[in-house]
């Protein structure tokens, strides 16, 4: 079937009878080009709701577990009401059979609390083409910082601002982005008000220093990256170090290499941050990159 592919999901409880036996009759394909959204929709008119985006790589879906597992975390976080996982694993499952099985494509995974003072949550899954980022995967990125405009304890005094779901207000992403692009650069990082590094607009950081890769400490602030977690992972099997703790701007603009890394950009090596190169470790981007290419459950 061509490319987009879009269900509509009729969200079933998280405790409701996973064998999967009937999830079929809770989905509905529908003509991604037609209107399938009502105007008081809550996602379109607050933001409110939650995603997750996986790769599909040559027919298999990457990390379906994972990603669906945070999507509950997100929901949780927003107050939303549970997913039932196994509903959405079967919704992956019966798009993935109906795409095309060459190449990249991308699943967005969308549940948001519907209508105004409506019954139910909505929810549904789009599939297209992932774009091409070989040429970055290659040459790597430019990146300036961006104060985020919180300190590192923002998230447990304030956990109303849900840092830490993916939520779809994207709005404020989009905005760094952008000025990046002013600056004359890619991408950006953000950093707390007190100097350390959270994450990337659309990816989590990792860098490499004396031989250990670490990312900023897990926290209500920080999104917890599914293709970062198995980064470190790869890495521990093949007898490396990896850490999660603070880290301050002062030591990623030291560090012996740095990569924003997410799940269908994949790893992109930085080449410059605010203005001054970095090294590159290229071997191991292109290593990075072929795992994360490879299957992965």
């Amino acid at each position: 079937m061509p490319l987009p592919y879009t269900l509509l999901i009729n969200p079933l409880a998280a405790d409701a009878p996973d064998d999967g036996s009937w999830f079929a009759e809770t989905f509905t394909e529908i003509d991604s080009s037609e209107p399938a959204l009502r105007v008081s929709e809550l996602s379109t008119q607050r933001g409110d709701g939650v995603f997750e985006t996986l790769s599909v790589v040559d027919g298999h879906a990457q990390e379906v577990q994972p990603h669906l597992a945070r999507l509950a975390r997100s929901a949780q976080i927003c107050d939303l009401p549970l997913p039932n996982l196994a509903q959405w694993s079967a919704a992956i499952s019966a798009a993935v059979a109906q795409v095309p099985h060459q190449g990249e494509l991308a699943i967005k995974l969308v549940l948001s609390r519907g209508v105004e003072n409506g019954p139910s949550p909505t929810a549904w899954l789009h599939a297209s083409a992932a774009t091409d980022f070989s040429a970055v995967r290659e040459s790597g990125v430019r990146v300036i910082t961006l104060d985020r405009g919180y300190d590192r304890g923002v998230a447990e005094r304030a956990p109303w601002l849900l840092l830490g779901a993916k939520t779809l207000s994207y709005a404020v992403n989009m905005a760094a982005l952008r000025e990046a692009h002013r600056r004359g650069a890619d991408d950006t990082i953000f950093v707390t008000s007190d100097g350390y590094v959270m994450e990337g607009p659309t990816s989590s950081v990792i860098l490499r220093h004396n031989g250990v890769f670490s990312t900023p400490a897990p926290s209500g602030a920080i999104l917890h990256g599914t293709t970062q977690t198995s980064l470190f992972e790869y890495l521990e099997r093949h007898g490396h170090s990896v850490s999660y703790r603070d880290i301050s701007v002062e030591e990623l603009r030291d560090a012996d290499a740095v990569w924003l890394v997410s799940s269908i950009r994949l790893a992109v090596a930085i080449t410059e941050l605010d203005g001054r190169q970095l090294p590159v470790d290229a071997p191991l981007t292109r290593l990075f990159t072929e795992y994360l290419l490879s299957p992965r459950d």
